[in-house]
């Protein structure tokens, strides 16, 4: 009997599955390790906790398009060949002679039949959506700007959403500042008012305070790495720009930071769906084929 093989799909599913029960392994002890009245430290956990999931959702997000991406290219090869081989068929003037098929052959229609079935779970994943999360968080957020004569304008989910969301924000305001920049500006920021920053900057093995070498690491990182942003950053941010920053929520009222410059607030919107349940952030924009007045 020849042995069941796994497919790529289900290799991948079985390793993230993992990667997730070792990511909740470590998330719980990182709760255990800070006490329940250390307000500054459990708000922190909770921003390092859901900068974990996201980046976790968000790569095994990745793995799955690419992996469908590279499927379905190998069924349209493997189409175009079924399709050749029938047409060969058609014009002989023989019957082709049936021979028994090989294992080779075997696993090709094995792959089809999963192929087949996995196509089916999509298309039944697509549709259950149109009542998930995302979807009811899209509508949430779509209703609240919507009453603001804005609406979203998708960011790349690449690691510098938060940095690009406020780039193109400045863009119109015809103020042109760099992904590159922004992140430079905001590490530097932050190394210059330490006492502001440092305390609420936790290691999540330990649950410490991160050492001074830490949180240098911690800033070159914002420069050199597409690292998340996140409340530390959007404050250091507002300080450079002397602006607010507001963050629009599906389920719970706007963050605005800087509300003590008086300038016009930059907007963006938090999803925490968006991606796999993962953290990114989008730009707004006017609504098109609307007239503004007033």
């Amino acid at each position: 009997m020849e042995e069941e093989t796994e497919t790529e799909e289900e290799k991948m599913l079985k390793r993230q599955r993992r990667e997730r029960k070792e990511l909740q392994a470590r998330i719980q002890g990182m709760k255990n390790a800070v006490p329940k009245n250390d307000k500054k430290r459990r708000k922190q956990l909770i921003e390092d906790v859901a900068r974990l999931e996201a980046e976790m959702d968000e790569r095994h997000q990745q793995e799955v398009e690419q992996l469908k991406l590279e499927i379905s290219k190998q069924v349209e090869v493997e189409s175009l060949a079924n399709g050749s081989e029938k047409l060969a068929f058609e014009d002989s003037e023989k019957p082709a002679q049936h021979s028994r098929p090989t294992k080779a052959q075997k696993r090709r229609d094995k792959k089809a039949a999963l192929d087949k079935e996995r196509e089916v779970r999509i298309a039944e994943a697509e549709i259950e959506n149109l009542s998930g999360v995302r979807h009811l968080e899209n509508q949430k957020l779509g209703n609240l700007l919507d009453g603001r004569g804005l609406q979203i304008k998708q960011i790349p989910s690449d690691g510098h959403c938060m940095y690009r969301a406020i780039e193109d924000q400045l863009k119109e305001r015809g103020h042109i500042l760099t992904l590159a920049q922004l992140r430079s500006q905001t590490a530097q920021y932050m190394q210059s008012h330490v006492d502001d920053f440092l305390p609420f900057l936790i290691n999540s093995n330990t649950g410490d305070i991160y050492t001074p070498e830490a949180f240098e690491k911690y800033c070159d990182d914002i420069v050199n790495t597409p690292a998340w942003g996140g409340q530390l950053e959007l404050r250091a941010l507002s300080h450079i720009l002397q602006t607010p920053i507001e963050v629009v929520q599906a389920d719970s009222s706007p963050i605005v930071v800087g509300e003590e410059y008086s300038s016009k607030p930059i907007v963006l919107v938090y999803m925490r769906h968006a991606y796999g349940l993962g953290e990114h952030y989008n730009s707004v924009e006017p609504i098109k084929d609307r007239t503004e007045t007033g």
